[in-house]
């Protein structure tokens, strides 16, 4: 005769804060037009695809890609899209994070550091999103989808994208 064993509890492990830093990828086409993605939490709030770091020692280039892949299916790396279509700017930005968002990350944490990248896709992709973060998707011409980001440090980027191509066009001759 067996008896019934009561299992031990389990308990929810809370989520550890998130690390304040991250990056923004701008996706664009040859053509520079970008695709801009719908959060979930937030409709009408259109952005490029963002995210933080997972780890302290993971490198901002693999926040990039990881967090491409998750957000819209891309794969850089692919056969499709190659690893140096990622383009690290080497540049940032810090920014006061948003209220709604500060419980995400450790107490008295009110500043984030975003690193900016872009990756060059072949033509406008379909794009698998994770529906628990964003709901929809679109591809601009990238001076109209500037105008369509909530997050003017995005549109910013977003309308850099063209003298940021031609300086690293420049600087492989």
């Amino acid at each position: 005769m067996y008896r019934a064993s009561i299992a031990p509890s389990f308990h929810i492990m809370p989520k550890p804060p998130k690390i304040p830093q991250s990056v923004l990828v701008v996706i664009h086409t040859p053509s520079l037009d970008v695709l801009l993605i719908e959060r979930a939490d937030m409709p009408g709030f259109w952005q490029s695809v963002t995210g933080s770091k997972d780890r302290l020692d993971e490198p901002l280039a693999e926040t990039a890609m990881r967090e491409v892949a998750e957000e819209t299916g891309i794969v850089i790396g692919s056969a499709a899209v190659p690893q140096s279509a990622l383009f690290d700017w080497q540049y940032s930005i810090e920014y006061e994070i948003y209220p709604q968002f500060l419980h995400r990350y450790a107490e008295g944490v009110i500043h984030n550091t975003e690193h900016w990248f872009s990756v060059e896709v072949p033509e406008r992709l379909e794009v698998t999103l994770a529906p628990r973060e964003h709901t929809a998707f679109l591809w601009l011409p990238y001076e109209e989808a500037a105008s369509r980001c909530f997050s003017s440090s995005n549109a910013d980027a977003i309308l850099q994208l063209p003298s940021r191509l031609r300086k690293r066009s420049e600087s492989r001759r």
